[in-house]
């Protein structure tokens, strides 16, 4: 990477700022620590950790919540590191839905599922959701299985329940779904399963309704610590409430100025409100920020002070100077592409940069073709964020079907789709048959498939793959439990001989060379996972697997580990840093988006918080572009510049700078500073880096 990672290092090596250190040396009580961009979050809550643990909290007694797989490793890794020794007793760092797993896998027999329960991923729920709407006679046309799956997701995510659904529909569209949705819940709950968002809503229901489960799984700790707290949702902040409520050792940190999931259900006023919830609390400001030069962070500064709910904070950079951003107009996309791509062309033809120095940073995900038939032209390296995830690949997919039928027969959803895969006898109409029996007698597939009568009146093919499967599902069940488990799954590949189902989909040997390494890393993936767990079982691994566990190479850090030109939306930004930033499409409609502009207030709050975690990326240099015109259905279209241009530069005034009432300090803060306004000048029609007004070019 670039000279600022390393001067970042270097400048934090020397210990730790005063409200570092502040924030490490409060023990007990609620605290929140607000920890702007740059300012050396990690290092804090690790040491913080690590300063419990030396103080003699017990190691296990302390539970760390993260919102990524990755986090949480990193987490664990560096307490590990900072105590210098290896203990039987470690923290618990995960994420909010792995802790929420084994709470379940404890406690959801209160609440009538099996404590066995599976958990569906997108393809299953789709199953399950198609499998509703032709119970209750809805044509594709009308709702599709991903638009129902829409509106349920969303419904979750706000904590609205089936009941309650029909209440809050608006749509005819909404109406059927609200009646999908039960049928959905209901048949989740008969298959013995849950979905993501049910990880979250099951827990606090059990926390709600069982005070003595949640004095239970509360009494685990005696220290909880959130990460990211501006982007938990209305179940996450009442689950962390639960298990706080008792011992109150709650520590929580974010910064309200990256809260920028709204659309997922994160709640910007859980960070806002925590000294009112809390009132014995602390507050610690982390302002030094260590990636970004000054002239970056004036921007930065100025941009966000325009949000009126906020804590007033300030960025202020422990490098100072550095080059003013640039703010760069095209014609229209196609020149913006070349624009930004020869700049970088002309830059890597320094021997201090690599590819992998400079990101492409956009709002939609339509923006980046221009940049990716520009960067081919040129034979740049770069890398597209995001893409198909590994748990999409179909042969990954029908293994793990395998895996979730064996540990657990009646997963229907599983069943179904390796019930002839690959082809063993059982056609179209013997599935048909046996699936309408067990609708009929209310009955799982699997239990029915155990029928002789029922058996018996499939074709001699249906009846030898009946049997095949039952023998398959039982054998495989002894192997899994008695010996490696890696040995077991290959054994099993082996038996369905799967190979042949790849050859007779992929001509290519080299497609079917990349369709079995697929798998050899899924086996690998299974093999890290049982050298590390205590109790390995194949149950914990398909859990890990759901969860997109540390077993697996996440896609998107692979990605970003090759030295190649990033290109990724500013939602995937968020956590990363470059030595180079781009920020294409500074447009209205593009950022912020039309769908925010439509409904303005809290939304564009949102967006602005988007500009500034983009901006708050870029360590040494910082690039601001826009087209004036953008095609829309093949015709050139005049565009407005982004409201954040003028904010970012003095060329609009800001209504909430110097108001008292919005810039008050909460009680227990480090200490009290004064944040400076941006400069109000009037907008003008096209944004200019030197304050002045510039005039649009004709095009």
């Amino acid at each position: 990477m670039g000279h600022a990672a390393s001067a970042t290092i270097t400048r934090m090596a020397h210990g730790l700022n005063p409200p570092q250190q502040k924030a490490v040396d409060t023990l007990s009580g609620p605290l929140l620590v607000l920890a702007g961009a740059g300012t050396g979050k990690t290092r804090v809550v690790t040491y913080r950790i690590a300063k419990l643990i030396k103080s003699g909290i017990e190691a296990d007694r302390i539970l760390a919540v993260t919102f990524t797989n990755k986090a949480a490793t990193e987490m664990q890794e560096r307490i590990r590191s900072l105590l210098g020794k290896k203990t039987d007793k470690q923290p618990v760092a995960c994420t909010f839905h792995s802790h929420c797993v084994r709470v379940l896998r404890r406690q959801i027999q209160h609440l009538g599922y099996p404590a066995k329960f599976s958990i569906y991923d997108r393809g299953d729920q789709e199953s399950l959701a198609r499998s509703v709407l032709r119970e209750i006679r809805v044509p594709n046309e009308t709702l599709r299985p991903g638009d129902l799956l829409y509106f349920i997701g969303g419904w979750k995510t706000k904590c609205i329940r089936p009941a309650d659904a029909a209440a809050v529909a608006s749509t005819d569209k909404e109406h059927l779904a609200a009646i999908a949705y039960r049928r959905y819940q209901n048949g989740l709950k008969q298959r013995g399963a849950v979905d993501f968002d049910d990880l979250l809503l099951l827990t606090e229901e059990l926390f709600t309704n069982f005070e003595d489960v949640r004095r239970a799984e509360a009494a685990l700790f005696d220290h909880l610590l959130v990460d990211e707290y501006q982007d938990t949702n209305g179940s996450q902040y009442r689950i962390v409430k639960a298990l706080a409520k008792d011992h109150r050792n709650l520590c929580v940190v974010g910064d309200d100025d990256q809260s920028i999931y709204g659309w997922r259900g994160a709640e910007v006023e859980h960070i806002l409100r925590f000294a009112s919830d809390w009132p014995d609390s602390t507050v610690v400001w982390l302002e030094n920020n260590y990636r970004s030069t000054a002239e970056i962070l004036t921007l930065a500064n100025r941009l966000i002070a325009f949000n009126k709910k906020r804590h007033p904070k300030e960025l202020k950079a422990a490098r100072s100077g550095g080059q003013q951003p640039r703010i760069e107009q095209y014609p229209n996309e196609t020149k913006e592409a070349e624009g930004v791509v020869a700049d970088i062309a002309r830059l890597l033809r320094h021997p201090e940069w690599e590819p992998n120095d400079f990101a492409i940073l956009f709002r939609t995900n339509e923006q980046p073709r221009a940049f990716e038939t520009e960067l081919r032209r040129t034979g740049l390296p770069y890398v597209l964020v995001g893409g198909m995830s590994f748990f999409d690949r179909k042969e990954v997919r029908d293994v793990l079907a395998y895996l979730k039928l064996i540990d657990s027969p009646n997963d229907e959803v599983s069943l179904l789709r390796i019930i002839n895969t690959p082809p063993r006898g059982l056609g179209g109409k013997s599935v048909e048959t046996l699936t309408k029996t067990a609708v009929q007698q209310g009955k799982s597939l699997w239990t029915i498939m155990q029928q002789p009568d029922i058996v018996a009146s499939l074709p001699d093919a249906g009846q030898r793959a009946c049997e095949e499967l039952r023998a398959l599902v039982e054998m495989f069940q002894q192997r899994f439990e008695n010996e490696s488990m890696v040995d077991a799954m290959r054994a099993m590949l082996q038996r369905v001989d799967y190979e042949s189902e790849i050859k007779r989909l992929y001509d290519k040997p080299e497609d079917q060379q990349a369709r079995m390494a697929a798998l050899e890393e899924l086996a690998n993936a299974l093999g890290a996972y049982e050298a590390k767990a205590k109790k390995p079982t194949l149950g914990g691994f398909l859990d890990d697997v759901s969860l997109g566990g540390p077993d697996f190479k996440d896609e998107k850090d692979k990605q970003l580990k090759r030295n190649a030109i990033v290109l990724m939306t500013l939602h995937s930004a968020k956590g990363l840093e470059f030595p180079h930033v781009y920020m294409v499409g500074m447009e209205e409609g593009l950022l912020p988006h039309h769908r925010s502009i439509a409904v303005e207030g809290e939304a564009i709050d949102e967006e602005r918080r988007l500009c500034y975690v983009g901006v708050t990326r870029a360590q040494d240099y910082l690039t601001l572009s826009m087209a004036l015109t953008r095609r829309k259905w093949g015709k050139p279209r005049d565009t407005i510049p982004s409201r954040f241009l003028f904010e970012l530069i003095g060329q609009a005034e800001n209504p909430h700078a110097g108001n008292p009432a919005t810039r008050q300090r909460p009680r227990g803060a480090v200490r009290k500073q004064k944040s400076e306004s941006p400069p109000a000048q009037p907008a003008t029609k096209s944004p200019s880096t030197t304050g002045k007004p510039s005039t649009r070019p004709k095009s």
